[in-house]
């Protein structure tokens, strides 16, 4: 059996200051598309967390093209998830002396991109 090593490439954004649930709804869309699919999906998607998004993915993609010899051609998302970064909080003054807590939710995004194993 001919064992087949699969390069994966990946770039990470940190503390990006978003919510990491309205994150994942865009990183479902783009996870096991190519690479052109995901970047034309991304840029017509309305939302807001599509931004950040786009520039990881762009930026994995150059990391595949310079440090693995990937062509951007080929490239498949491999890999899309967002994890809970740490929460910034904040204080808001209320009626009667209270004091009302503002969560602000920070998360790390994590694209990989690989070579598409259907292309060889």
């Amino acid at each position: 059996m001919v064992s087949e090593t699969r390069t994966e490439v990946k770039a990470i954004a940190r503390y990006v200051r978003m919510s990491p649930y309205k994150v994942r709804r865009v990183l479902d869309q783009i996870r096991g598309r190519s690479y052109r699919e995901a970047l034309i999906i991304l840029e017509f998607m309305p939302y807001r967390s599509c931004d950040p998004v786009l520039k990881v993915l762009r930026s994995a993609a150059a990391n595949a093209e310079h440090n693995a010899g990937l062509d951007r051609g080929e490239l498949v998302v491999t890999q899309a998830y967002a994890d809970q970064g740490p929460v910034l909080k904040r204080f808001q003054p209320r009626a009667q002396g209270r004091a009302y807590q503002i969560r602000k939710p920070t998360c790390h995004i994590t694209v990989a991109v690989g070579a598409d194993p259907a292309a060889q």
